[in-house]
């Protein structure tokens, strides 16, 4: 069956909310929904929706392929069918049958969901041959990302030839063009959903039986992470979270900290990308007020391999119960001194890590408090001294808890290690040499906040060829080695 008319209005007017402006041009369709009729059948005149794909990968350019019927260089599309569930399932039909692309090589990007970006209304000629007289179509435009492994386009060549890759500047919709120029979208495929691996600090998960009787939801019948999709009213992906669990299951978790990103396919068979947060609780899950879904439960990771659950969340949760099975080192004082006891030698050498975060050719930096034990007064990049964690893991939990920022490890690039003795006796029989590492973070969400004021006075964008005073000595180092596209710095070493 066509989608419903429901299915219809739904995205329609959440477009309209958007662009209250273009409701006459669109009465047409409107007055259609209205009176009941089919808007999606093209027998359906004076105008019927059709519904194109707007493909955009990650040199910001939109895929178009050139239309026999036309000759026009249009975003994959055309009419609904009947197999199409809804307007969103007839553009994805589309840009797979015209170019190849399957659904699984596009995700929805957070800006836009699954509200169109577009609604074009474009003039079509009669045609006679076809007994089809003059009529307009309502272009219903949905917009996707393509994936970096995504395969190269294979054309449809009864329907289309040419698949050419426009800017946005370059796009032939005057509408679509605008928007696009104002949207912010890069190309990058972003987490549209939020979960959280739930854990009591002993190696068991909590996690979500879902219903099996209701093949329209995710995943049925499997285990899985609480947690779903952003809403309008989520400013961020961890409100997103909290949210989820206070209607899925009436859980509170004050602590919740971003892990990873997981990729999944979702109902449409798309990327669905989903911002994992980790957070610790340790309840009985039976006294939970259970929303959704048949239960929840303590598991063992032992046992996952065992369970119905999709293999990107059986390895998440493998992958944090291997990261926190180890115990931290213990390291102790040698006889006698302060240095750490190590290997015949060997001097133990401290890993921190350094958040470079560039805006619009600006650097943050924030100001130490005066009673900091290093460099207080200073400015300084974000940074923190690695636990029992990989430095990316420790990077993206030190940069939500010192400035509620959330950044995912796939998107840190180390740019800069500083190895650093700045100390007399640093190096020999001093405090210990520190390996300074400063990972540069393409994407994050959030702005900086004062999230430890007792660290922390201020939080501030720098440009870099005028670096603010007093300001750590290695840091400046490190932004001029940045800049100048030097990736290593020593100093302070005598030997």
């Amino acid at each position: 069956m066509p989608p419903s008319l429901s299915h219809v209005r739904h995205p329609i007017t959440a477009y309209l909310a958007e662009h209250p402006d273009e409701r006459p041009a669109l009465s047409g369709l409107l007055n259609s929904l209205d009176a009941d009729a089919d808007p999606t059948s093209r027998s359906t005149l004076p105008g019927h929706i059709t519904c194109s794909a707007v493909v955009i990968d990650r040199a910001r350019r939109v895929l178009h392929v050139r239309h026999n019927a036309s000759g026009l260089l249009l975003p994959p599309g055309g009419h609904i069918e009947a197999s199409d569930t809804s307007l969103l399932a007839a553009a994805l039909r589309e840009v797979e049958e015209e170019t190849g692309l399957p659904a699984s090589s596009l995700a929805l990007t957070p800006e836009f969901r699954d509200r169109p970006i577009d609604i074009g209304v474009h003039a079509i000629d009669a045609r006679p041959s076809k007994a089809e007289p003059a009529h307009r179509h309502y272009d219903v435009c949905f917009v996707f990302t393509l994936a970096d492994d995504a395969p190269a386009p294979v054309l449809q060549t009864e329907e289309v030839t040419e698949a050419v890759w426009l800017s946005f500047g370059e796009v032939h919709s005057p509408t679509l063009r605008a928007t696009l120029a104002r949207s912010g979208l890069d190309g990058a495929i972003a987490p549209v959903n939020a979960s959280a691996v739930v854990h009591d600090g002993r190696g068991h998960y909590l996690v979500h039986l879902r219903d099996a009787n209701k093949p329209e939801i995710w995943q049925p019948g499997a285990w899985s992470l609480l947690g779903g999709g952003r809403e309008p009213q989520d400013a961020t992906l961890l409100d997103t979270v909290r949210r989820e669990l206070r209607e899925e299951a009436g859980l509170e978790i004050a602590d919740l900290r971003p892990y990873a990103v997981e990729h999944a396919i979702g109902t449409e068979g798309m990327i669905v990308p989903i911002q994992v947060f980790t957070g610790r609780w340790a309840g009985d899950p039976s006294a939970l007020r259970l929303t959704e879904g048949v239960m929840l439960a303590w598991l063992d990771p032992g046992r996952l391999p065992f369970l119905t659950m999709a293999a990107s969340t059986r390895e998440l949760l493998q992958r944090h119960a291997a990261e926190h099975s180890v115990p931290a080192p213990r390291l102790t004082a040698s006889p006698g001194t302060d240095a750490l006891a190590a290997p015949s030698g060997t001097v133990p050498h401290i890993v921190g890590v350094h958040l470079y975060l560039e805006r619009d050719g600006q650097v943050l930096l924030g100001r130490r408090h005066p009673d900091s034990a290093y460099a207080g007064g200073s400015w300084h990049a974000l940074a923190g001294h690695c636990e029992a964690e990989s430095a990316t893991a420790c990077l993206v939990r030190e940069a939500y808890e010192e400035a509620g920022l959330v950044i995912d490890r796939e998107d840190l690039e180390l740019v800069h290690t500083v190895h650093l003795a700045d100390r007399p006796g640093e190096g020999a029989a001093g405090r210990p040499p520190r390996i300074q590492l400063f990972f540069r973070a393409r994407r994050w969400e959030g702005d900086p906040e004062l999230r430890e004021p007792d660290k922390c006075l201020a939080w501030q964008w720098w440009n870099p060829k005028d670096l603010p005073e007093p300001i750590v000595p290695y840091t400046r180092a490190a932004i001029e080695g940045v800049r100048a596209g030097r990736t290593y710095t020593e100093t302070g070493w005598t030997l």
